[in-house]
């Protein structure tokens, strides 16, 4: 038997059979007793592969062959696929996506917080498994052959070229390819790192350019004779300043019924599946049973994608936000849609339920925080409770460590909806309801 001493990084490993996929995608074998990670691999996949790492407890490995593929494996319908680093699961069927998915998110919530399994519910599928994002941050790097525009290569900042990204949407994919061909062999092209590309329900578009040079003048005039019929900025210098170059408008997103219309700044957030959100707003509506007597605290709360759909059923509605921008343009949003029962706040929502509680009794609460989870709020969520809350999470493993607090805090965990917000991808999110009694 191989010693952990003798285990190291280049090795060749022995054909391996993928028993099963694991949190962040990949698949799981076993080598000698020990458990080797293999991403872009499918259940039942026989595979030769290379040690990339050594851990003590578990090795993680790269295919160089698939001698026996798996019977529900299909070919990838982008050619960098596994070589990027944004999609990890286009080798496997979409339905055989979502059935790992679900099974992946209802595992890590019944281990973890010791919620029964029927509280979770079955997965929302994404309406489109292509096309599907809105807003891409494009990498790029000027090499003697030319310009490349792509994405990264996992764990690494070498650009992997993608000329058409089939999960982007058809506009940004034109937009990526004239960009490419107008900075090509420029005297611009060595001081720009990355081009971040959106479009909104109307099917307006917005090009940001990180440029580090100092033709900012020039690149300019360069991009505005291209007439690419898309609001233009430029990200310069080392102070990354956002100089507008030609913007006519604000992007804008629909929800709720009848429809918002809701503005949201180049650079800040909005959720990338544009559908996918108003499926996820419909949703919390449906869970938050309002009647228009409640009082609502939205946590992370953004530009208003949830704050001003609640408003219309609730009492009043209390936005807390740390970006400036979005606060901004959440205040702008309610002014626009004639909304005057909500306030915005830009502030950290560490502390704010412990501020605002007292003031108002606090009937619901809505969390939708970042990756990293909500755990700075957590305890006070235990010292001051509320009756029901909606978290809204985009990561199972942080949302599993916040709910063990909350449910061995007092909380029930009345329902979790797992939703595909990231066809493709081994990413998920979800809404969970908890009550306290």
């Amino acid at each position: 038997m191989t010693t952990q001493k003798q285990l190291r990084t280049a090795m060749l490993l022995p054909p391996l059979t993928v028993e099963t996929l694991v949190n962040g995608g990949a698949g799981l074998a076993r080598y000698e007793g020990r458990v080797v990670f293999i991403p872009h691999t499918a259940v039942g996949d026989v595979v030769r592969c290379r040690v990339t790492k050594v851990k003590k407890n578990f090795l993680e490995a790269e295919i160089l062959d698939i001698i026996n593929p798996a019977p529900q494996r299909r070919q990838p319908e982008c050619p960098v696929a596994g070589d990027c680093g944004g999609c990890q699961w286009q080798h496997l069927p979409y339905p055989e996506q979502l059935v790992w998915k679900e099974s992946l998110f209802r595992e890590s919530l019944v281990r973890q917080c010791g919620v029964a399994a029927d509280k979770i519910l079955s997965i929302l599928p994404a309406a489109d498994q292509w096309s599907y994002r809105s807003r891409v941050q494009i990498k790029s790097s000027n090499t003697a052959t030319g310009f490349v525009t792509g994405f990264y290569r996992p764990k690494s900042h070498s650009v992997v070229p993608v000329e058409q990204c089939p999960v982007i949407a058809a506009e940004l994919n034109s937009l990526l390819g004239r960009l490419q061909r107008l900075l090509n062999h420029s005297s611009y092209a060595d001081s720009i790192s990355q081009l971040d590309l959106s479009v909104d329900d109307r099917r307006d578009c917005s090009v940001v350019i990180h440029y580090s040079g100092q033709q900012v003048s020039s690149l300019a005039d360069l991009l505005l004779k291209e007439q690419l019929g898309a609001n233009l900025f430029i990200r310069a210098g080392a102070e990354k300043q956002l100089i507008n170059i030609q913007a006519e408008g604000v992007l804008r997103l629909t929800v709720d019924h009848p429809p918002l219309e809701l503005a949201y700044g180049t650079g800040s957030f909005s959720q990338i599946n544009l559908e996918q959100n108003r499926v996820l707003v419909d949703t919390v509506v449906s869970l938050a049973e309002l009647t228009g007597a409640e009082c609502v605290l939205d946590l992370y709360c953004g530009m208003g994608n949830f704050s001003l759909p609640l408003s219309r059923r609730a009492r009043h509605v209390v936005g807390v936000e740390e970006s400036v921008t979005s606060i901004v343009t959440a205040r702008e949003n309610s002014r626009l849609n004639g909304i005057d029962n909500v306030e915005f706040f830009n502030r950290s929502a560490e502390g704010a339920l412990a501020t605002f509680s007292p003031q108002s009794p606090i009937d619901l609460l809505l969390l939708d925080p970042p990756r990293s989870g909500a755990l700075a709020i957590m305890d006070e969520l235990l010292k001051f409770p509320v009756k029901r809350v909606i978290y809204v999470s985009c990561d199972p493993q942080t949302l599993a460590r916040d709910l063990k607090i909350l449910v061995t805090g007092g909380y029930d965990l009345i329902s979790s909806q797992p939703l595909d917000m990231f066809p493709q991808t081994h990413h998920c999110e979800s809404i969970t309801l908890l009550h306290y009694s």
